[in-house]
């Protein structure tokens, strides 16, 4: 091989770098003497460290870069790049700073360097008053253990790299705790260390000194709700339609203001875009895996009473608890005074403290600890001297609360909110209207009659609540349907015998033996009302035998054969019928009477903040309305009065669509004068007839 142009090689390192790849043998003398050079500067750089080297960064990054073809020549070379970070980290020129981390970078890519060192290394590089080159550490660490476990995970390298990130997340060092725990919540969320180990030592981070790490880890557990919107956010009225920037900016004068604006617009717009297309995200897995809920539950709220924090953070700090509360079904009965407090129209941000009320609210909490959260929402939301919004938010607060322990609320303070389902406002008027309904379909028994509705065949299913009673079903509710034949001979059969056959005995006085005081009137009517008691009874053990006889028919298709996917929608079906369907035959219930949708185990703001009023529309719906009503509309503008529209037009209607420079000598034809012009006219037209006289 004939190499030209030697002499400039040692002056040329990317020259000689790309030589070296290719022929490593070949050219091993200039590597040497470049390898020398570079020692050579290395104890010229330590005796000023602070000074910026140009010559020492080159070199370190030619040899990062031929470090696999000399393994032997450059043994020592990553360590001596160690040592010089670690004995010069806060001295040393940011940029000469970030290329020996580069270089170092390039050796882990290269297998060159283990993981475990470098970070032991990028950690400490923390203290350093360079948020670039944190930010730079922050990502290749990621990276770096996501390519690791690519491929398969690997469990001892994750127990090691874990066990080193949460000694970190314990350091005095507020930078390097702060960066650990950033890293392992980005690690969970890429799903690279989404195990229960990692979630529990992120939960030790709520209980940390270091306010970033704890608002840090508390924002972990909350995640991103991406359907909550602020209001401001979700007025599209003013949000800018590129559409109408990119036509201002092809018709208005280019300038570079507007060329700006264009692409800070074209951004927002993709930005939005791809907001909207995502998918929503909830990050409750991580609160499922943690070990003991009850626990940190507990120490949370002990931190929250005697903390000093922001107003903000308590808040995320009573969002946890809550959430706690909710998905495990605990016990912090010290939560319900506390939140109680607050519970007043003017409390700041007091729609996310009675969504955090409900959230905390499950079957197993004792009624007696509810209903005092129930009454202090009556009393201070639901009361006519507040506006029509509080009494609604206070309405849908007790909806939600019910919803999760329906035990909370008693008879009488349900018929009194009942009463607001004729109030005047119509805000207020639905959140009760909603509230009958929840009832209906849990407890209608706390209803008045009249606010039962109309029964149907779901509500006669509804058995009593009881505190701790567990509904444990050994059959797939509804599978009957599936049995059509046999249900319609049990109808039949039940249906078959005579009133007489099935007639219960009721005994009741006679008159003739009271020696024949009561007279033929008191007699009849005393047969009547046995009448209509003996048909309840009756009717009340047909409805037990019915209901029996269906839960046997459910448990026989059960058990005795395979449901498939389309068994299961027909039992669906059949459940949602019965919430329609009503016990008497050809009747059935309004259409907005449907079953209520079980809770989630999260609740929403805009549940609570829920009040119905007219909506603002965006544009593209204003646009769409108004576009609808012009359907099969008379043409708007100008009404041609004539009987034949192919007959000639006048004079005026012609002048109206020709160019003004032809009817300007006409402009000023038939202005009518003023009085005072009349006037001088009639004057200067007498002094005219005098001198002609």
């Amino acid at each position: 091989m004939v190499r030209r142009h030697n002499n400039q090689l040692p002056e040329n390192l990317p020259q000689l770098q790309n030589l070296i790849k290719r022929d490593p043998l070949s050219y091993r003398e200039e590597f040497l003497q470049q390898h020398q050079h570079f020692q050579n500067t290395i104890e010229v750089f330590q005796l000023s460290p602070e000074q910026p080297n140009k010559t020492l960064d080159d070199l370190a990054m030619f040899m990062a870069q031929v470090a696999q073809c000399y393994p032997k020549e450059l043994q020592t070379f990553p360590q001596q790049i160690i040592d010089l970070l670690e004995k010069h980290n806060t001295v040393l020129d940011n940029d000469m700073r970030m290329t020996f981390c580069r270089a170092l970078i390039l050796l882990r890519n290269k297998n060159l360097l283990a993981p475990t060192d470098l970070l032991e290394l990028f950690f400490k590089l923390l203290r350093c008053q360079d948020k670039a080159l944190r930010t730079f550490l922050e990502n290749h660490i990621v990276t770096d253990i996501k390519n690791l476990n690519a491929k398969h995970k690997n469990a001892k390298l994750n127990t090691t790299l874990q066990n080193f990130m949460f000694t970190m997340l314990r350091d005095s060092n507020t930078r390097a705790a702060k960066m650990s725990v950033d890293i392992m919540i980005e690690l969970y969320k890429k799903n690279v260390w989404n195990d229960a180990k990692t979630v529990n030592v992120i939960a030790t981070g709520c209980f940390s000194k270091i306010s970033k790490v704890m608002v840090a880890s508390l924002k972990f557990f909350l995640g991103k709700d991406p359907d909550e919107k602020q209001s401001d956010e979700s007025d599209s009225d003013n949000e800018i339609d590129p559409k109408e920037v990119m036509m201002a900016n092809k018709v208005n004068k280019k300038t570079r203001k507007r060329e700006k604006k264009l692409t800070k617009v074209k951004k927002l717009a993709s930005k939005a875009y791809k907001k909207k297309s995502k998918a929503p995200v909830f990050n409750f897995s991580a609160l499922h895996l943690i070990h003991d809920p009850q626990g940190m539950a507990e120490k949370l709220f002990k931190q929250l009473e005697s903390s000093n924090k922001r107003f903000e953070v308590k808040l995320m700090t009573l969002d946890v608890i809550s959430r706690l509360i909710g998905l495990h079904d605990l016990f912090l009965f010290n939560f319900y005074p506390y939140i109680q407090r607050f519970m007043q129209p003017h409390q700041r941000e007091v729609t996310r403290l009675l969504q955090f009320a409900a959230q905390a609210s499950h079957e197993l909490v004792p009624p007696d600890v509810l209903e005092p959260v129930l009454k202090t929402l009556a009393n201070n939301f639901i009361t006519e001297r507040n506006s029509s919004d509080v009494m609604a938010i206070g309405l849908n607060a007790v909806k939600e609360i019910c919803a999760r322990c329906p035990l909370a609320m008693n008879e009488d303070l349900l018929q009194d909110l009942a009463e607001y389902k004729n109030y005047r406002d119509r805000s207020v008027m639905m959140a009760a209207r909603t509230l009958i309904h929840l009832f209906r379909s849990v407890r209608p028994d706390l209803l008045r009659k009249k606010d039962r509705g109309r029964p149907s065949e779901a509500t006669e299913e509804i058995e009593s609540m009881d505190y701790g009673k567990v509904d444990a079903k050994d059959y797939v509710p509804g599978a009957e349907v599936l049995l059509e034949e046999k249900n319609e001979e049990f109808e039949v059969n039940s249906e078959s015998g005579s009133d007489d056959e099935q007639w219960i005995d009721v005994q009741h006085s006679d008159g003739d033996e009271s020696g024949g005081e009561v007279s033929g009137a008191e007699e009849e009517t005393a047969k009547e009302e046995t009448e209509v008691a003996g048909r309840k009874i009756l009717k009340a053990a047909r409805k037990d035998e019915h209901l029996k006889m269906k839960k046997e028919i459910a448990q026989k298709v059960t058990l005795e054969r395979i449901l498939t996917d389309a068994d299961f929608k027909r039992i669906d079906m059949a459940n949602v019928r019965k919430h329609v369907q009503s016990s008497k035959k050809g009747l059935k219930r309004k259409i907005e009477e449907a079953p209520v949708v079980e809770p989630s185990d999260l609740v929403k703001l805009s549940d609570i903040e829920n009040i119905y009023k007219k909506r603002k529309h965006d544009k593209q719906a204003r646009i769409d309305s108004v576009k609808q009503g012009q359907v099969d509309r008379e043409k708007f503008g100008y009404k041609d009065g004539r009987m034949n529209e192919h007959c000639s037009r006048t004079n005026r209607e012609k002048r109206k669509n020709k160019n003004f420079q032809m009817l300007r000598h006409k402009a000023r034809g038939k202005v009518k004068r003023s009085f005072k012009d009349k006037q001088i006219a009639l004057r200067n037209h007498l002094l005219k007839l005098k001198k002609m006289k």
